[in-house]
Order: structure tokens, then C-alpha cells, then sequence
């Protein structure tokens, strides 16, 4: 499983999230607490939002720990919108194309978990998307698929109920194929004003995700583990989704989509926190 970190607010540099905490995320990945395996060492990357509508990206095949680059570029770059992921693979090479975040147009998403049976729902899924999105493809991870199967389902237009239909479009092919029905899913996204993330599990065992304020002014940091221990964090349940944009912190009920979206929303208002602790009862 990988480890990720994402934020919204007034400008931080990257550094806050990525090198500096006791448990950031380059120390998570090769001692990561919360997760099967202790070290994402299959490399990483990072997304950041400027003055332009597209997000720019560095990535490596690299462990993290060891990429001087990393700690110069973290130490140097503020933004007010980032996202950053350490890779342990369960599917796909180590190869700079199948490093998160995954970036297309204004959107940026990293992914921490898998589909069952990936590799025989692969040519399905794909077949499912349209030329351009489908030529978009660069890597052979189930994480980028699912990111571009969203874009397909209406992620401009509806970013979760797009993910809700992905996962419950995966679901239905996996059952229709007598395969196991198994996804895993705790992943961030951003079109470049808001953050949006989403844990789900079909097994209800989906992989972790916290939530606290950062910064001023109503910032929020999510991610796969506490970057402190610091009492802050709190954990988001499994079946929610979460928006972090102009208003604070909005969390959701959330779950796959058994029908297009479009008929019937498989999002629901769950709790909000607008310029607040997160509060999650």
C-alpha cells in the first residue's frame, strides 16, 4: 500500500508536508505505521497548483528517502493546493509512468489501494474509455485507470458522483465476469480550487485516511497517517468523502454507484465544519 499527503489553504511550501514533520511523508516511506508494509519505495511524486490552471508535477522511480531533488524542490515551491504520494506497487513496474500523482488537464489524483483480479477486468475497463482518453494512458496501473475512467464518467462535472460511478462500473464488471468483486480505494483529487478525497472499500476494509487544520485561515491537510502525534487528526470513516475548498471542510457519506450517475447520487451530506476543527459526529 502507498502513502499520500494533500492540502488546501494559504500558501505552505511543500516542505511542511513532504521533509519537515516528524512522520512526513518521506520518513513514511520506509517507516510507515498505518499500512501492510512499512516501506513505498517504488518511487514518488508530487502535483502543485500556481499561477497557471494546470498543476505541475515532478516524479521519479527513486525511493523518496533518497532523492536530493525532492527535499530542494519541497524546500523552495509553496503553493496553496498540493499533492504528494510515496509508491509501494502492487501492480505495474517501477517506471516513472506509473508514479502518482496522475495528471490530466487542470486535474491531478493519487490513488492508495487496487482492484482484485486487475489484470483480467484491465481490457474491459480501457474498452471502456474514448479515444482521447484512452491514448491519454502512459502507465499500466489499475490507479490510473480508475483516474481516467472517471474523466470519462464526468469528473468536471461531478467529481464524486464521477468515482462513484467508476467504483460501482468496476464492481458490476468484476460480478458480470464471475470474478472476485474487491476494490480498495482511499485516493485525493483536485481540479485546482478544490480538494477533494474518498475512502471505500467493497470489503470495508479500505485503506486509512486522516484529516486536520494546517496553516491559516481555514487550511487542511489529508492524509494516509498522522504526519505528527499531534491530537488533531482525526480519521475519516470508511464510505466517506471529503471536500476541502473555499468554506472549510464538507464530509459525505459515500458509496459506489449501482446506476449511472446522473439518475441517482451516491453522495450524501454527512457533516460539515466550514473554517473549523473537522468535526466527523
Amino acid at each position: 500500500m502507498c502513502r499520500w499527503a494533500a492540502y488546501r489553504g494559504e500558501p505552505l511550501y511543500l516542505e511542511e508536508l513532504v521533509t519537515s514533520p516528524a512522520h512526513s511523508l518521506i520518513e513514511q516511506s520506509h517507516c510507515a505505521t498505518r499500512a501492510k508494509t512499512a516501506t513505498n519505495g517504488d518511487g514518488f511524486g508530487i502535483a502543485w497548483y500556481g499561477d497557471r490552471p494546470e498543476p505541475g508535477r515532478y516524479r521519479d522511480i527513486l525511493p523518496a528517502w533518497s532523492d536530493c531533488n525532492l527535499k530542494s524542490i519541497a524546500r523552495q515551491i509553496r503553493s496553496r493546493l498540493f499533492l504528494a504520494h510515496v509508491r509501494a506497487a502492487t501492480g505495474g513496474g517501477t517506471r516513472r509512468d506509473n508514479c502518482h500523482p496522475f495528471v490530466h488537464g487542470r486535474w491531478c489524483f493519487m490513488h492508495n489501494g487496487q482492484i482484485g483480479d486487475f489484470e483480467h477486468l484491465r481490457r474491459s475497463m480501457e474498452n471502456m474509455l474514448e479515444d482521447e482518453l484512452y491514448a491519454a494512458r502512459t502507465g499500466t496501473t489499475d490507479s490510473e485507470l480508475l483516474f481516467l475512467l472517471a474523466l470519462q464518467f464526468g469528473l468536471d462535472r461531478d467529481p464524486l458522483g464521477a468515482v462513484a460511478e467508476t467504483l460501482g462500473f468496476v464492481e458490476r464488471l468484476a460480478a458480470h465476469m464471475a470474478r472476485p468483486v474487491l476494490v480498495r480505494f482511499t485516493a485525493a483529487f483536485s481540479n485546482g480550487e478544490d480538494l477533494y478525497a474518498v475512502r471505500y472499500a467493497s470489503d470495508r476494509k479500505a485503506p486509512t485516511l486522516y484529516a486536520a487544520p494546517m496553516g491559516a485561515d481555514g487550511g487542511y491537510c489529508l492524509v494516509s497517517e498522522p504526519l505528527n502525534d499531534d491530537n488533531a487528526w482525526a480519521e475519516i470513516p470508511d464510505g466517506s468523502a471529503v471536500i476541502v475548498g473555499e468554506n472549510g471542510v464538507d464530509v459525505r457519506l459515500f458509496g459506489a454507484a449501482d446506476i449511472p450517475s446522473g439518475e441517482s447520487p451516491a453522495v450524501a451530506p454527512f457533516s460539515r465544519a466550514a473554517g473549523s476543527d473537522l468535526q466527523l459526529t
